[in-house]
Parts: C-alpha cells; sequence; structure tokens
C-alpha cells in the first residue's frame, strides 16, 4: 500500500484536527471528497469506468467471455478479478510490492461478491452445466492518494452497472445437438442489476475517532482500519481489520455504524451520476481514458 512519512509534529496535527471534526482539507470525519466518475471509457470491453477519488485513480473494464459453468454450480455464471497495480502509480510497485496488494485487493473483491445476491449469477447462465458468460473485472490502479478499497468498488460497481452482454440463442437440430447464436444487434443485450452490488466503504481510527475516505497523510497517522462492505440498503456483506493496532468493540459498533449511514449516502450519490450519464446516451462529450 502507498505510504508517506510524517514528521511527529505533522501526525499530531492531523491527529488533534481528527479529535475536533476538522480535518486538514476542511472536511469533517464523515465526509468523502468529491469524485468523479465516468463509464464507458475503454472501447474493447463490455462494460469500463474509471473513478478519481482525490489523488486515487482508478480503471475497470469488465469483458464478458463465453465459458463452462462451474461444477458446483451448473446454473450460473461467475466474475474473475484481475489487479494491476501499475509501477506508474507509486515507486512502491515496483518488483513484489505491487503483486502483494492486488492479490490482497482480489481477494477482497472475491469475498465481497460471493456473498449471496450481490450479482444475479443465474441471469449469465446460458445452457446449464455447459455454457455461462464469466465477467472478467480487469482492475488498474493509476495512481494511488489513499482510500484505495473504497475508489477500487466504487470503480467496479460503476463498470458492472456500465457492462452490456450479448443476448443469445440456443438452437437445437434434429440430432438435439446445440447450437449458439449471439445477437449482433449492440442494443439486444442484457444488463446487469448491481442495485445489490456493495461498495466498500473503510473507516480509519486516527486518535479516539475515525475517519471514512482518509487521504494517503491520515492514513500514516492510523494503526488500524475497518474495512466494511455495504449494500444501498444499508445490509453489511463483509468486514475485515486492517492495520496493527487493535479495536476495541465500542469503536468496532461505532465505526459499523457510521460505514452504514456513510455507505447508503454514498450508493445513492453514485446511482444518482449513473443514471444522469446514463440518460445523456449517446449524446454525452466523453473525456475518455485519456483524457
Amino acid at each position: 500500500m502507498a505510504s508517506v512519512v510524517l514528521s511527529d509534529a505533522e501526525k499530531l496535527y492531523i491527529i488533534h484536527g481528527v479529535q475536533e471534526d476538522l480535518r486538514v482539507d476542511g472536511r469533517g470525519c464523515e465526509d468523502y471528497r468529491c469524485a468523479e466518475v465516468e463509464t464507458d471509457v475503454v472501447s474493447n470491453t463490455s462494460g469500463s469506468a474509471r473513478v478519481k477519488l482525490g489523488h486515487t485513480d482508478i480503471l475497470v473494464g469488465v469483458k464478458a467471455e463465453m465459458g463452462t459453468p462451474k461444477l458446483e454450480k451448473p446454473d450460473e455464471g461467475y466474475l474473475e478479478f484481475f489487479v494491476d497495480c501499475s509501477a506508474n502509480a507509486t515507486p512502491e510497485f515496483e518488483g513484489r510490492g505491487g503483486e502483494e496488494l492486488g492479490t490482497e485487493i482480489a481477494s477482497t473483491l472475491y469475498r465481497i461478491f460471493s456473498s449471496e445476491g450481490s450479482v444475479d449469477l443465474k441471469s449469465l447462465c446460458i445452457n446449464p452445466g455447459e455454457h455461462c458468460w464469466v465477467l472478467y473485472v480487469d482492475v488498474l490502479l493509476l495512481e494511488c492518494g489513499g482510500n484505495l478499497f473504497d475508489a477500487i468498488s466504487i470503480t467496479v460497481k460503476a463498470a458492472l452497472f456500465n457492462t452490456r452482454i450479448p443476448k443469445v440463442r440456443v438452437l437445437e437440430d434434429e440430432e438435439g445437438s446445440k447450437e449458439i447464436e449471439l445477437s449482433d444487434d449492440p442494443y439486444d443485450c442484457i444488463r446487469l442489476n448491481v442495485e445489490d452490488v456493495p461498495c466498500i466503504v473503510t473507516l480509519n481510527k486516527i486518535g479516539y475517532r475515525h475517519v471514512v475516505d482518509a487521504t494517503l497523510q491520515e492514513e500514516a497517522c492510523s494503526l488500524a482500519s475497518l474495512l466494511i462492505a455495504i449494500t444501498s440498503k444499508g445490509a453489511l456483506t463483509c468486514m475485515k481489520k486492517i492495520g496493527k493496532g487493535s479495536l476495541d468493540p465500542e469503536s468496532i459498533f461505532e465505526m459499523m455504524e457510521t460505514g452504514k449511514k456513510v455507505g447508503k449516502s454514498l450508493h445513492a450519490s453514485l446511482q444518482k451520476v449513473l443514471d444522469e450519464e446514463e440518460s445523456l446516451g449517446t449524446t454525452r462529450q466523453k473525456v475518455g481514458f485519456l483524457g
């Protein structure tokens, strides 16, 4: 994880500010920075999104490919996650550092999406036991400026919202052999229902209070943080503690309550942006990946 080195005086300044509910950039403890969200930014994908949250910049592409259902779930499709930590994002990603973080992020995403109902995997089944859609979700970290997991989860949700999967017809001939016919009409497609896809809210304990959407400087002042996955209805689906420090039960309870409240408003804001962008259709001006 990208990190910064602060002097004791700088740390003290940040910690004292947080206790007064005033952070260095003027936000309160429960405020997110303004996020820029753009979908449909990579042309050769089924869906894509790019999110900038402060100095954190994430790009996600989703590719739908036909595959074989898993033996234990013959009537479902599935998602595969790949995380690439660009060495340009932070010098710490050169060599093994980026690989380890990439593996940690991918395993967290698998945990979140393994919770029942986050995505309707049955809608990805084409032919039980034979054919299904596999969604390859590629996450690229372009820049790391704190609060990585939240930014990634927002981008993944936006990219899945933008994903269009071609409609398929299964044709059977007289001998019983099946043939699959893909619709070549780009508007004849399946859209994923992302209503229950959770977003991650990371709460960093600083002093005796906690903050959401921490900057790199604030992360350097935090010994422990709680990462929770929250649905748009405020249901908690997954929780994970990060950092060397300990959290007492009362702090954990308070952080969970904050996470639920902040998570619900985060989902509402994201959905509003996605719906607005969608309503513009093909007329909207695209900034694009290199914008």
